[in-house]
C-alpha cells in the first residue's frame, strides 16, 4: 500500500469515527436529558451522563484528529510502473508465477538481441544459468561461494552482451570514417563475451562434478540407502510369500 492510499484512508476512519461517537453522544445525552426528570438522578443517571460525556469527548478528539492530519498535504500519486511493479512483486510469491515472471524476462532479453552476432552464446548461457539454478540447492559448504560468484558472472556477461547489441545495432548508423574502429570494438566486445560464457559454462561443469562426487557413498559399493532398499524389498517378498502358503496350502 503506498503512502497516498494510506493518507486517505487514515482520514476516512477518523471522519467515519468521529460521526460515529458523536451520533451516540447525541443519543447518550438526549436519553439523560429525558430519563432524568421522572426519577431524579440516581446512579443509573450518572451511567448515562457519563457515557455520553466520554462519547462526546472522544468525538471532539476525531474532529480534532481529522482537522489536522486534512491540514497536512496529500502524498503524491506513485508513478504509473509502481501499479506493475506490484504486480510482478505479488506473482513472484508463488513458484509458478516466479517462473512465468523469469521466462518473460528472458524472452524480452533475447528478443533485444535478435539478429546479433551473440545470439548463439546468449541462448548458451540461457541453457547454463537454468542448470546451475537447479543445481545450486545442493552446493553446500564451499559450493556455495561458487554459487555467488556465478551470480555475479552472469549478471556481468547479460551486462555485457545487451552492450554488444546496442554497439551492433550502432554500425549501420556511424559515419563511414568511425566505422571501422566501431566495428572493432565491436569484435573485441563479442569475442569477450564469448570467452565469458564459456567460462561459466565450465563452472557449471565443475558444479555437476561437485553434486556427482557429493552424492557417492563413502565407502566401496552401493549406497547404505540402496543395500536398506534391497533388504526391505526382500523381507516384503517373503511375507507376501508366508501370506500366499498360508492362505492357499498346497
Amino acid at each position: 500500500m503506498d503512502e497516498r492510499t494510506r493518507y486517505f484512508r487514515r482520514l476516512k476512519r477518523l471522519r467515519s469515527a468521529a460521526r460515529r461517537w458523536s451520533v451516540l453522544g447525541g443519543g447518550l445525552a438526549a436519553a439523560t436529558a429525558v430519563l432524568t426528570p421522572y426519577q431524579g438522578i440516581g446512579w443509573a443517571d450518572a451511567i448515562w451522563a457519563g457515557s455520553a460525556g466520554a462519547s462526546i469527548a472522544l468525538a471532539w478528539w476525531r474532529f480534532s484528529d481529522h482537522r489536522e492530519l486534512a491540514a497536512l498535504p496529500a502524498p503524491p500519486p506513485p508513478p504509473p510502473a509502481l501499479a506493475g511493479a506490484k504486480l510482478t512483486a505479488a506473482l513472484e510469491r508463488f513458484p509458478a508465477g516466479r517462473t512465468m515472471i523469469n521466462e518473460v524476462r528472458r524472452q524480452k532479453n533475447r528478443y533485444a538481441l535478435r539478429g546479433s552476432a551473440i545470439t548463439q552464446a546468449w541462448d548458451r548461457l540461457d541453457v547454463a544459468s537454468s542448470t546451475l539454478t537447479a543445481l545450486s540447492g545442493r552446493l553446500t559448504g564451499s559450493g556455495e561461494g561458487a554459487v555467488l560468484e556465478a551470480a555475479v558472472a552472469e549478471e556481468w556477461l547479460r551486462d555485457l552482451g545487451q552492450r554488444v547489441a546496442s554497439v551492433e545495432r550502432a554500425l549501420p548508423l556511424s559515419p563511414p570514417e568511425q566505422r571501422a574502429g566501431l566495428a572493432e570494438s565491436h569484435s573485441l566486445l563479442a569475442e569477450q563475451f564469448t570467452e565469458g560464457v564459456d567460462a561459466y559454462e565450465r563452472l557449471v561443469a565443475a558444479a555437476a562434478s561437485y553434486v556427482a562426487e557429493d552424492g557417492h557413498p563413502v565407502t566401496e559399493g552401493k549406497h547404505p540407502a540402496f543395500a536398506s532398499l534391497v533388504d526391505a524389498t526382500d523381507k516384503l517378498r517373503g511375507i507376501a510369500e508366508g501370506l500366499s502358503e498360508l492362505k492357499r496350502p498346497a
